[in-house]
Order: C-alpha cells, then sequence, then structure tokens
C-alpha cells in the first residue's frame, strides 16, 4: 500500500528528497500531475522533459537511434615499431534522442504512463532509474526522474515488475478539492464553475460508479482537465442555454452536466470576492443565508485573499470586518467557528498573513473565538 499525498504534502516531499531518488506518483488520470510538477520545476529554474511511454514503440524511441562510428587509429606494421600504418576501427553509439539535454544542465525527466509501456521499455527503463544512464550517456548532475501511474481497474495496464518498483519512492497522489478550488481562482476558471464545485466537490473527480448501461468504454467520468475544459466553452457567455447541456455532457458526462446546469437555475451562493469588494451591496443576501452557504462564502473569502494577497484593495480590510462583525451579530456561532478554523488551518498562508496584518481586530477576536471554545 502506498502513502497517500496531497499537493502541499508532495511539493514538501520533492524539496527533501534527493535526486539521486526516483519518485513514483500514483494516481487517476486529469487531476494535475504533469502540470503541478511542471510549475514547481519551473520556477526553480529546471526544465521538465516529459516522456509519453504509452505512445513509444520500442526502446529506440527512449535511447536514440544506432549509428556506426569511425576512428582513425595507429597499427604497427613491424616488429621493431618503426614502420605505421592507418587504421580504421568501427563501433555502434546512439544518436542521442531529441529530449537529451545537450546543454548539460539537470533536466526532471517526467516518464509519464509508465505502466501503460511495452515490457521492452520496461527494460531500458530499469537500467535508467537504476543509474540515470542510457546507452552510455549520464544524465547531468542533479538531474531527478519522476514516473507517474494510473490505478484502476478501468484501465489497460502493464505489469509492474517488483524489482522496477523498488527503485523508486511511491506515492498515491490525491490532490484534494480545496487545492483545486484554489488553483482555479489563481486560473480564472469560471466562477460557475467553482462555484459548482465548491458546493458540490464530489463531482471533481467523478463519483466512483457513476457508469449507467452497457460500459463501451467511452463513458465520460468527470475530472479536473474536464472543468477546465467546460470552463473555457462557457466563460464567453453570460447565460447558458438549455441545448448547452449536450456540449458540456460531452466533456464531464451526462450526470455531472445534468447537475451542473441545474445549479445554474438557482441563486449562486455569493463569491469571497464579491463580499469583500461590494459587502454593503450583499449585507441583505448574506443576512438570509443558512450554515452551508456561509460555510461556502467562507471558504471562498480565503482563496480569493490567498489569490490576491499584497495586491489586495484596501476596501478588502474594511469589508471583511463588516463580515465577521455580521457573523457576530446573527449569532451564527457555527460559521464564525469555521471562518475561526480556516484562520487556525495552514491551507491559506497568504489570506491568514492579510488577516494578521491588515485586521488585527479581525485576527485578535478570531484567537477569543478559539481559545473560548
Amino acid at each position: 500500500m502506498s502513502i497517500i499525498v496531497n499537493t502541499q504534502r508532495l511539493l514538501h516531499i520533492l524539496d527533501v528528497t534527493p535526486a539521486s531518488h526516483n519518485v513514483m506518483l500514483v494516481g487517476r488520470h486529469g487531476i494535475g500531475k504533469s502540470e503541478i510538477l511542471t510549475h514547481y520545476y519551473n520556477t526553480r529554474g529546471m526544465r521538465v522533459v516529459p516522456l509519453f511511454l504509452g505512445q513509444m514503440s520500442d526502446p529506440g524511441d527512449l535511447i536514440g537511434l544506432p549509428k556506426v562510428a569511425t576512428t582513425t587509429v595507429a597499427t604497427a606494421t613491424t616488429a621493431s615499431q618503426e614502420a605505421q600504418t592507418s587504421g580504421i576501427d568501427s563501433r555502434t553509439e546512439f544518436v542521442p534522442p531529441f529530449w537529451w539535454p545537450a546543454d548539460g544542465q539537470p533536466i526532471v525527466l517526467f516518464l509519464d504512463e509508465l505502466n501503460r509501456a511495452r515490457p521492452e521499455l520496461l527494460q531500458t527503463v530499469m537500467d535508467l532509474v537504476l543509474s540515470h544512464t542510457l546507452a552510455g550517456r549520464h544524465l547531468p548532475e542533479g538531474s531527478r526522474i519522476i514516473a507517474a501511474i494510473n490505478d484502476g481497474d478501468e484501465y489497460q495496464l502493464s505489469h509492474m515488475d517488483p524489482a522496477l518498483v523498488s527503485r523508486f519512492n511511491v506515492y498515491e497522489f490525491r490532490p484534494t478539492v480545496q487545492e483545486w478550488l484554489q488553483w482555479a481562482e489563481s486560473n480564472g476558471i469560471d466562477q460557475r464553475v467553482v462555484k459548482f464545485i465548491a458546493l458540490e466537490g464530489h463531482w471533481l473527480d467523478g463519483i466512483e460508479g457513476q457508469r449507467s448501461g452497457e460500459d463501451t468504454g467511452l463513458d465520460k467520468i468527470p475530472d479536473r482537465r474536464a472543468w477546465q475544459r467546460v470552463s473555457e466553452c462557457i466563460k464567453p457567455y453570460t447565460e447558458l442555454a438549455d441545448e448547452d447541456i449536450d456540449l458540456i455532457a460531452g466533456i464531464v458526462g451526462p450526470q455531472a452536466a445534468s447537475r451542473f446546469m441545474g445549479s445554474l437555475t438557482g441563486h449562486a451562493v455569493l463569491t469571497g470576492a464579491e463580499v469583500l469588494q461590494h459587502f454593503e451591496q450583499h449585507e441583505a443576501t448574506l443576512r438570509k443565508y443558512l450554515l452551508h452557504q456561509l460555510a461556502m462564502v467562507n471558504e471562498s473569502i480565503f482563496r480569493h485573499l490567498e489569490v490576491a494577497g499584497d495586491d489586495s484593495p484596501a476596501e478588502y480590510a474594511t469589508n471583511l470586518d463588516a463580515y465577521v462583525n455580521l457573523l457576530t451579530e446573527m449569532e451564527a456561532r457555527e460559521a464564525t467557528a469555521h471562518f475561526a478554523n480556516l484562520f487556525e488551518s495552514q491551507s491559506f498562508p497568504k489570506a491568514i498573513l492579510f488577516i494578521a496584518e491588515r485586521t488585527p481586530g479581525v485576527a485578535q477576536s478570531l484567537m477569543n473565538f478559539i481559545a473560548s471554545l
């Protein structure tokens, strides 16, 4: 059984793992493995080279093609070694593949779909992960090898040799819904999608066993990549028509599409950005909210502050103070406890710093509330 890690824990593991160790990530498709790794290492000045092993047909795709190399050597023709003639020495060498770091700088070699690779490719990978060497060439010092595999009965996979697995540190990667929502805020995902996932997070990666009818292998199950595509399709349009459900169903499946479209017919819960920017305008609406709706607003406020960071405008502090005071005035003790719990957590460091520095009165009231529990 592998160790389960979310994004925050994975990044810590990458921080402290020596470059000589190989890392294997186990998880579903579409959860952002390659995107997270690429962003993490690019910000540290390292190039990430993704190789999709499931698309490679033979070891030559990985190690390069062979060629005959010739060199001239001196050959003695007499016992006295006085007369010399030239000879030819021929040997087979491999032309470096397109991805090989010709500049000598360390890279992160990302072996995606490792358990979709052909058996003959896996033998080549065995040598690579053991010594960071391919066809006699060593990866530059400091290079890393990270592999990703899909795990589940729904995938057509190759058997993983235990000897190969033993050469990796293995972690099951399960990024949380909250981490995706925070990413969505930072990357401009349509707010209708963000609100839906915030309310029904179980649809982010699909509900287990949601397939219906005959299994054709073409059933659409929602994943994080799919919701991003939904956002790209609907973002240009303020209103969606009933027939747009077919468009969305082709991306995330009919069940998720039906639930998503249904969520748009009711009154949408206010976002954190709306509350922080125009509290007075929305105060009357907030007073009518039930606990689960206030909890959604709380989380959205923290997500938005985490993204805005130092760029938060001055009115954010005033409106945040007014919002927390409103919770107290409404005697919404459970909603206040939820807000205080978010403040006490380590999930939103920039938001917590904003509250501590820009709204010290709010920070003190939250700490007093926590102490009273």
